[in-house]
């Protein structure tokens, strides 16, 4: 399975972004998918996910209400909406899949087993 994500840029604070990740190799529905994000000097974190085989949808706290994920199962892709975008949200933002059946949330980073490349958005204030 191949991830490739895509979309990532540098915008002002406030203004709103929309990710994309295609899937190859598989199918999404057939995983558990998620994005995570890396800021500078810090670890990756969960970002959003959705439960496998559903349409549930599950955000970290700092981006519930700003951030909607859907997918495009004919398309094989995925994509998290981003809106009211602030400093903090700057990261290398990365897609993941992960087989289902393993964990209880997915939303730890050793839970998932293939990853895209990430792509890297900046928010300036």
């Amino acid at each position: 399975v191949q991830l490739q994500a895509s979309g990532g840029g540098s915008v002002q604070a406030g203004d709103s972004l929309r990710l994309s990740c295609a899937v190859s190799g598989g199918t999404i529905s057939s995983y558990v998918m998620g994005w995570f994000r890396q800021a500078p000097g810090k670890e990756r974190v969960f970002v959003a996910n959705f439960g496998w085989n559903s349409d549930n949808t599950y955000y970290r706290d700092s981006v519930k209400g700003r951030f909607t994920i859907s997918r495009d199962n004919a398309r094989s892709e995925i994509y998290p909406q981003m809106n009211s975008l602030k400093p903090e949200d700057t990261a290398i933002y990365y897609c993941a899949a992960a087989k289902p059946f393993r964990a209880s949330w997915y939303q730890k980073e050793y839970e998932y087993d293939y990853w895209g490349q990430g792509t890297l958005v900046t928010v300036s204030s």
